[in-house]
């Protein structure tokens, strides 16, 4: 394999997984950062990262890193690294398309001596059953002859300014010995946590899927053990508290289960196993859960107007927060939009208010008009969905300000404090 000094690297898709990787590698190598939307390589030009994971200064300082939306501009490149998204459909069955696609416009400008590394997250074996077969149709070239294959797991956490890409061990893999040795060589040289080699594409693509299927089971867990506690009138966050006072218990607490990551890797992982005739359990039986929580909370809401004597038709509510986590404007998969959707079942009338989201943005992923400014003393009911700063800020006075006297203060996040909420999660 040819030395890291002289490789000429291409990034397809400048999402929150590929931006920041693009940037790193840019400042080192000459760094293509691809992506089919025109609007965001424009902005990427001008400096503006409208993912707020980079600022001005961070993609000034990559010299050696330019964005297009022409595939031409990926032709003297020689190392390419997918990061395009990898989401399930309406069935909850892997989505490979933008994989596919890809894949595509790469073996259109592969070479010989090429290297294709695939960061997006798969099951087991999708990156040679899949993405390889379509390497090859299309550049007429053939694996581990012509070129060679690598897998390294994104481990990006949106928002989290703690655990950044370099601080983060990154798992590397490839389709032989001297190109695993080459990949591993490669993000050793941007990664300052350093790299984990293993032995195969396989267990790489596998080791990404049963990261965040882990924290989906232990999450579904302590969200059934929440929905019980309700049941017999204890509040969880206290019991979770005089748990946690024990050395081995995990901190895991319960609420919405959404984003790229922990949401849908399950489904990958269960797809893999149904297709070799194994049928798991727990995996799915998480996912229930998890995929129930916004109804279980909007069902919660309605019960307590109609204890309160409120008629749900035409009550009003303010959801605080639409991203899928706090301080980010991450829409993606977000189960926020089951408790509004299932408000509006009931025929309330639901005004959302996210700081960190554009309304354009809302509008496209969800069909969501957001309030910017929400009036005080106007709502039936104020939900704390999602834990932005500046709601915190607002404690629990700010929020309940919201709302009519005496509405109903749902806190999905349990951050205020337990006698100043009609109920929290």
């Amino acid at each position: 394999m040819r030395e890291l000094h002289n490789v000429r690297i291409g990034v397809i898709g400048l999402g929150y997984v590929g931006l920041p990787l693009a940037a790193a590698f840019g400042r080192l190598y000459d760094t293509v950062g691809f992506d089919l939307d025109t609007q965001r390589i424009q902005q990427l030009r001008d400096g503006f990262d409208r993912t707020l994971e980079l600022g001005t200064d961070e993609i000034a300082q990559s010299s050696r890193l330019t964005f297009s939306a022409d595939e031409a501009a990926l032709a003297d490149c020689d190392t390419f690294i997918v990061t395009v998204p990898t989401p399930v459909d309406s069935a909850r069955r892997p989505d490979l398309r933008a994989l596919c696609a890809a894949s595509r416009t790469i073996g259109k400008v592969l070479k010989p001596g090429g290297v294709v590394v695939y960061e997006s997250t798969v099951y087991p074996g999708c990156t040679e059953e899949v993405c390889v077969p379509v390497l090859e149709q299309e550049s007429g070239l053939k694996l581990n002859v012509d070129f060679f294959c690598g897998y390294s797991p994104e481990r990006a956490n949106p928002g989290d300014r703690n655990h950044r890409l370099t601080d983060i061990v990154k798992v590397t893999a490839g389709s032989t010995p001297e190109a695993a040795d080459f990949v591993d060589r490669l993000y050793a040289s941007i990664i300052t946590a350093g790299t984990h080699k293993t032995s195969s594409i396989r267990v790489a693509e596998a080791a990404k899927v049963i990261e965040n299927t882990q924290r989906d089971v232990n999450i579904a867990l302590i969200n059934e053990i929440a929905i019980l506690f309700h049941q017999l009138g204890i509040d969880t966050a206290e019991v979770l508290e005089a748990a946690g006072t024990k050395w081995n218990f995990l901190p895991f607490r319960p609420g919405l289960v959404g984003g790229h990551c922990i949401g849908v890797d399950p489904y990958y992982l269960t797809h893999k196993a149904q297709e070799v005739g194994y049928h798991p359990e727990v995996i799915l039986a998480g996912r229930r859960i998890n995929d129930g929580m916004g109804g279980y909370v909007a069902g919660r809401i309605v019960q307590l107007l109609l204890r309160r004597g409120v008629n749900p038709v035409g009550a009003r509510a303010l959801v605080l927060g639409l991203a899928f986590k706090e301080n980010c404007p991450d829409l993606r998969n977000s189960k926020v939009i089951d408790i509004i959707r299932r408000l509006n079942q009931s025929n309330l009338e639901v005004d959302v208010h996210d700081p960190w989201v554009g309304p354009e943005h809302a509008m496209h992923e969800h069909g969501v008009q957001l309030t910017t400014e929400p009036k005080a003393g106007d709502y039936d009911v104020v939900v704390l969905a999602v834990g932005h700063h500046q709601f915190v800020k607002m404690g629990a006075d700010g929020v309940r300000a919201f709302g009519k006297p005496g509405a109903i203060v749902y806190d999905v996040k349990s951050l205020l404090p337990r006698d100043r909420v009609d109920e929290r999660l």
